[in-house]
């Protein structure tokens, strides 16, 4: 008997043993769980800029490809491109400037130059540039702009990018208007932007009817040779550029046409899987205005599904437009809706962006507590689906991180990132006074380990726009 319970007794110390290892191993494991997160999630700020100017980044891409470096123009406001005439660089671990570029012969009127981005492949920086020849009769405007791209090593040297010719009877391969906000895609090879055309915007002042609509296009590696005529209106470029969204200046309600297509991001980093399974190398998502069956304007999202080789168009709908009609749409360009919604994209202005394999569109709307949160739905339709869950409105634009874990935004005057899957949310910065709130888009580096984002310092009579690096 006592062998017995001396047995029992040793089963019961074991048993128990076991448990307690068991509770050891995983407290351990879920209190390293714990470390590795808070430590993920702790960012050490750093003001980057603190010189009497502004430093305003662009929506996206702002850092280098080996993110050493970061590009801002010196704007000290969104609406001062036209008068803004210089784009200059930071390095991240220094704090040194270097001044990349310089406009000639700045004035309030132009040509000014702004929303600088770095090519994802080169040490090659791409702008927004105004018109040379611009002049308080002809300022810098909507349609009187062009991509101007600077290699780093050779600062001061502007190398014109898409071609532009407002001269009947115009130029295949170049535009005749505005090309801007623009941005590389995954590869760095195209590069997509928002435009306006200068050739319909004046027939638009006599030709009832007609009108200028905003619509999207791409540059793709090219030369476009333009004739020279010594007016700097018009100019060569090193890329072919079409426009490659379909826009009509009255659309029927309740219908797929549209009469402006903006804000724009390509798909992926190499396109996205399509719903039949194939892949689809190169698209664009963008917003786009429909009429629903009252007649309202209601911003849906879209895709273009692009060729794989330089565009051909269309029989009777030359690339470069007529004196009377618009640049055509290319063949073999597949233009769909993506989502019905009843109130559709809403909120801040902003650029879609799309997680790395093409999987999500993010964009902003209101929940159905009309507050603006992020939500995401595939580039193949569907449902979309909520990101965030804020009690407060997601207050800007945003980016995603090289992982496609991670999206960062403003709200509730701090950057935040939520996990894209889980809907997990951190405030990483702190809550600021509304004067010294953070604007525009967060921009994340290529290994996906700092944040750059603006806001303003100083007092009342002296608040210039600086740059914060969070590090992690």
């Amino acid at each position: 008997m006592y062998i017995l319970w001396m047995c029992i007794f040793a089963a019961m110390a074991l048993q128990m043993a076991y448990r307690l290892l068991g509770m050891f191993f995983l407290l351990t494991v879920v209190g390293a769980c714990h470390r590795k997160e808070k430590s993920f999630m702790k960012f050490h700020e750093i003001q980057l800029t603190r010189s009497s100017q502004g430093h305003t980044l662009h929506n996206t891409q702002v850092f280098s490809r080996n993110g050493q470096w970061i590009v801002y123009d010196t704007r000290n406001d969104d609406t001062q491109i036209g008068s803004t005439g210089t784009i200059e660089m930071v390095n991240v671990r220094t704090g040194e400037v270097r001044t990349l570029y310089r406009t000639e012969s700045q004035t309030a009127y132009g040509p000014g130059v702004g929303a600088a981005t770095f090519s994802p492949v080169d040490d090659r920086v791409l702008f927004i540039h105004g018109i040379r020849n611009a002049d308080i009769n002809r300022p810098y405007g909507i349609t009187r702009r062009t991509g101007v791209a600077v290699d780093i090593d050779r600062p001061g040297h502007p190398v014109f990018m898409d071609a532009r010719d407002i001269t009947p009877p115009f130029t295949r391969g170049a535009l005749r208007g505005g090309t801007h906000a623009h941005s590389w895609s995954g590869d760095g090879q195209w590069i997509s932007f928002t435009y306006n055309d200068y050739v319909m915007e004046q027939l638009a002042k006599t030709a009832s009817g007609v009108r200028d609509l905003r619509t999207v296009g791409i540059m793709v590696p090219g030369t476009v040779k333009v004739p020279f005529d010594g007016s700097l209106e018009n100019n060569s470029g090193i890329c072919f550029s079409v426009v490659v969204t379909d826009v009509t200046e009255n659309p029927e309600p309740g219908s797929d046409a549209i009469d402006k297509a903006f804000d724009e991001c390509w798909i992926g980093k190499s396109g996205y899987q399509k719903s039949d399974g194939t892949h689809q190398q190169k698209a664009i998502a963008f917003q786009g205005n429909v009429r629903n069956t009252e007649g309202e304007t209601v911003t849906e999202i879209f895709v273009v599904d692009l060729p794989d080789e330089v565009p051909t168009e269309v029989n009777g709908q030359p690339l470069e437009g007529t004196a009377g009609s618009r640049p055509g749409v290319p063949k073999g360009i597949v233009q769909r809706r993506v989502t019905y919604s009843v109130r559709g994209v809403e909120g801040p202005r902003h650029w879609l962006r799309t997680t790395p394999d093409g999987g999500l569109i993010c964009y902003l709307a209101k929940d159905q507590r009309g507050i603006i949160q992020l939500f995401g739905v595939s580039p193949n339709g569907g449902t979309p689906r909520a990101i965030t869950h804020n009690k407060f409105p997601v207050q800007g634009p945003f980016n995603i991180d090289p992982s496609g874990n991670w999206i960062a935004y403003p709200a509730d005057n701090s950057v935040f990132i939520t996990e894209i899957t889980q809907g997990t949310t951190y405030r990483i910065t702190q809550r600021f006074d509304e004067a010294e709130k953070p604007i525009g888009a967060p921009n994340w580096s290529p290994d996906g380990r700092m944040l750059a984002y603006n806001r303003y310092t100083g007092n009342e009579n002296e608040r210039f726009l600086q740059i914060f690096l969070l590090r992690r």
